[in-house]
Formats: C-alpha cells, structure tokens, sequence
C-alpha cells in the first residue's frame, strides 16, 4: 500500500510513519523538509510548504492514501484535496477531540457526539478556534471523499519524543519524589494515548479500508490525575505525597490538568474493535522517562519552578 503522509516527521507523524513502513507500506513524506532529516533514511521526501499553499509537489502522483496530520485550517486541506484530485484512495485526517461540544455530554460519549460550529477564517488559532476550524476541515474532507474519508480524533497524545512536555512534566516531577502539588482533585479522570497506539489504529484503518469517525484515547484502564502521577513515581522508584492545590494558584494551563472532567471520559470503544491497541501507562512512563534521559534532560517550560512549588507547599502545609 502506498500512502502519503502529510507532515511526518514530529510526533504523531514519526510515530504513524514508523509504524507504516514496520507493516509494510510504502510511504511518501510531504513537508519543509526543515526537520527529522535523519529521520526514516530511504524514504521518498517531496518538499514543499503548507503554509504558502506550495503543494505543486505532489500534482501528477497518485498513492492509495494520504495520511494529513498537520491539518488545520480548511484552506491548508482544500489545496491540499486539491493537489491529489483523482488521485489518491483514501484521505485519513488526524483531528482532534476538540471538535466536540464541552456541555452536556455524560460519561462514555462516543464519536456521534455534537460538535461545535465550523469556522473557516481563523487568522489565529486558540482556545476559541481551533476545535471549530478541525469541524470545518472534517466537513470537507467527508464532503470531497465520502465513505473514503476516516476522521482520527486523538485526546492529548503522550510518549517519547513528545514535544508539549505534558507527560515529560509529571516523569520528571514525580521522579523527584516528595510533596507534589497537584491543581485541583488529584482524582480527575484522565485519557492520554500513547502515540504508537495512535499510530497503529491509523495504519490499521488504511489496511482494512474503515471510513468514519474513531477516538484516539487511552490508556487501557481508566486512571485519574492522581494515578498517573503515582504511577510515574513507580516507575521512577521514587514515594511522592499528592497535595491539592487551588488551580488558580498556578495559572489555566498545566499539564493535564482539566476543570471538565467529561472531555477526560470518552468512549475508546470503536477505535478498539478497529485494533488500536492499549500500551499499558507504567511502560509509555517508562519510555518516557528513558527517553527523556537519553537526550540529556534538556530544560523545560515548567509551569512551576520547583521554588514555586515550594512556596506553594508551605501554604498548604
């Protein structure tokens, strides 16, 4: 099976590319060519840039599948659809779960699950605009491609070579032992998926031809902030203390921390009977943190320095 991966040397693109050629597949990487050289040596690389609507790389090719992960804006898929016209079998888009309405929705919700409003036209994407531009790219690529479209739509992704440091935060903080500050319930529902799942489930619905929609979420077992914490403290050897702390102590935005518990409980149930597979969290924590050790630990954007931590402990002594 040939297929084309738009994006696929970063993350999510490594780990789907890897798995691809691990079964067989012949894949062409399409992007800047600016990062992942050494990456995947032998493997066909067209250049070009997304950003500037460059895609004339890839008029005049034809492959059975294009795999697009760096999707996400609709004009960014429409050139791209348009580059392939007539040309391609299948268009698997990697989007997000950030597609999905935030009220309302209970325990277990599944793919049919309302999404918010499209928008076309975002000039930047955040909080506010990014879920609603991945709708407005689902809706066109299931408007060009039918039944031969597959929609992805991954929960946070973790493992190594994670460039958002989400799970790498945690490793590192639990591996230090101790009193840990821990924003809002320690018992906070939490889905991660590690990467090469994510990867396998793509690879195997372009192996068997499955159009639709599938959840990306993990692990295995349902776990909670407070576990995955523990866990990594496990598997690091260390004992930690979880202490809660007021979430707006530390700011919005710290690593897996979610004031909706809902988004942290979607169903994995279709992706499953697909044949993604569950790596069990201690071994993606492992890998994390051997990973994160090879490359010499280098310095993160820590949302609380560990003296910051400190002075928040003493508060909640």
């Amino acid at each position: 099976m040939r297929i084309l991966v738009l994006g696929g040397t970063a993350f999510v693109g490594r780990a789907i590319v890897a798995d691809a050629l691990e079964n067989g597949m012949e894949v062409t990487l399409f992007g800047r060519g600016r990062t992942g050289r050494e990456l995947f040596p032998g493997v066909e690389r067209l250049i070009g840039d997304r950003d500037t609507g460059d895609y004339s790389a890839l008029r005049g090719r034809s492959w059975d599948a294009v795999v697009d992960v760096s999707g996400y804006r609709p004009r960014e898929v429409g050139q791209a659809m348009d580059a392939v016209e007539g040309r391609v079998g299948r268009y698997l888009f990697v989007s997000s779960h950030a597609v999905y309405v935030q009220e309302g929705v209970g325990p277990g919700a599944d793919e049919d699950t309302p999404r918010r409003p499209p928008v076309r036209d975002a000039q930047v994407l955040d909080n506010s605009t990014y879920g609603p531009s991945k709708v407005a790219c689902e809706d066109d690529v299931v408007a060009r491609y039918g039944e031969r479209a597959t929609l992805v739509r991954p929960g946070k992704v973790v493992g190594p070579y994670d460039p958002g440091e989400n799970l790498t935060y945690w490793v590192r903080r639990a591996a230090r032992g101790g009193r840990v500050a821990v924003p809002g319930d320690p018992a906070q529902p939490l889905q991660v998926v590690d990467a090469r799942d994510l990867a396998r489930l793509v690879v195997r619905l372009l192996a068997d031809g499955r159009g639709g929609a599938f959840h990306a979420v993990g692990p295995a077992e349902p776990t909670t902030l407070g576990g995955l914490i523990e866990t990594c403290a496990r598997v690091a050897g260390s004992t930690v203390e979880l202490v809660p702390v007021p979430i707006d102590s530390v700011g919005p935005m710290f690593p897996l921390v979610r004031s909706n518990w809902l988004t942290q409980q979607r169903s994995p149930a279709r992706a499953r009977a697909a044949g993604m597979p569950a790596t069990p969290l201690e071994k993606t924590v492992a890998d994390v943190l051997a990973w994160d050790r090879d490359r010499g630990r280098p310095p993160l954007q820590e949302p609380l320095s560990a003296q910051a931590e400190q002075d928040l402990l003493a508060l909640h002594a």
